[in-house]
């Protein structure tokens, strides 16, 4: 390219990168044709004139959350790079809840009704907001111990309520009784009462999920070793707001939803939008099982997670969005 040439495709390229001016714009003002236009620009291009980047902030990898998502059929798939110094053995990086905060920023709509499960996570995310449209926040599960309701999902229910400057429905209850008598008994206090009503209209949930081992379940280490071994027998590999599921993503041990103040797997995939945020190679497994239930859209995990999730072999799962019931197949 001539240095006329030269000047005339950097101010085309200009108009048409910089400025947001169309081919037919750009095409009127020089006076040629669009196509004249096209291959200026296609030109500066492959003369390196022009650079195009897309970048994004290091800690998130586009390339994985695209393959998660594609491969698992999900609406949006975030995956945030894990510390360089995390052990296998390490719990959710605490910048998953950050980045779940922001990603709730973007789905939250003003009038929505918002809801909140039980887990470290999701306590991290509420945490962590900053901008939430006026919303209805409403708590979808009970808690782990009754005596830190106020510095676990309770407070995250009330942070994001104020935060969105909404109604905030907590649940004074715990997560597990000892028996399905006491779990009706509570369901049918009045603020509990009043918290279920909101579930039919939860637009958004935030989950957490755990895999089936002592520190990473919250429900594995409120049971008993007997209890604990029983559902291992039928094949626990993951737990969601109290629903267990095995490696296929069948729910197993229903029995312990009757024990459980928690959203109902039926009402959690009615619900337009579920964000699971988990992460770490040693949840993999339980993300994938979880995936395959058809209660979640949407998962914010870390890069550990989602190597193992992208080269999980066998059958391709099901897509998440089609929101289909496992155990009816």
């Amino acid at each position: 390219m001539g240095p006329a040439e030269l000047v005339q495709a950097a101010a085309m390229a200009r108009r048409f990168y910089l400025e947001g001016k169309s081919k037919i714009q750009i095409a009127d003002e020089f006076g040629v044709s669009r196509f004249k236009v096209a291959r200026v620009l296609e030109t500066a291009l492959e003369r390196d004139l022009v650079r195009i980047e897309i970048r994004v902030p290091s800690e998130l990898d586009a390339e994985r959350s695209d393959a998660l998502r594609a491969r698992y059929g999900l609406r949006h798939a975030v995956v945030v790079e894990s510390p360089a110094d995390a052990s296998e053995d390490a719990a959710d990086p605490e910048n998953l809840g950050e980045v779940a905060a922001d990603l709730l920023g973007e789905l939250v709509a003003e009038g929505d009704v918002l809801g909140l499960a039980w887990g470290r996570s999701t306590i991290h995310m509420a945490a962590a907001l900053h901008r939430l449209p006026p919303c209805t926040v409403v708590q979808l599960t009970g808690v782990y111990d009754a005596g830190t309701a106020d510095r676990g999902s309770v407070e995250a229910v009330r942070r994001a309520a104020d935060v969105s400057g909404g109604e905030a429905h907590p649940i004074y209850a715990p997560m597990l009784l000892p028996d399905s008598a006491t779990a009706a008994a509570l369901r049918g206090q009045t603020g509990i009462a009043r918290a279920f009503e909101y579930f039919d209209k939860v637009t958004v949930a935030c989950v957490s999920i755990g895999s089936w081992e002592p520190g990473v379940s919250t429900v594995y280490d409120m049971l008993s070793e007997e209890e604990r071994e029983h559902y291992a027998s039928l094949g626990a590999a993951a737990e969601m707001s109290a629903h267990l599921f095995d490696a296929e993503g069948r729910r197993i041990g229903r029995d312990l939803g009757e024990r459980c103040i928690t959203v109902e797997a039926d009402r959690l995939r009615r619900i337009p939008e579920v964000v699971a945020i988990a992460g770490g190679r040693r949840k993999a497994a339980a993300i994938g099982a979880v995936l395959r239930s058809g209660l979640v859209t949407s998962l914010v995990t870390d890069t550990a997670a989602a190597d193992h999730l992208l080269l999980e072999t066998g059958p391709g799962p099901r897509p998440a969005l089609d929101r289909a019931d496992p155990d009816g197949s």
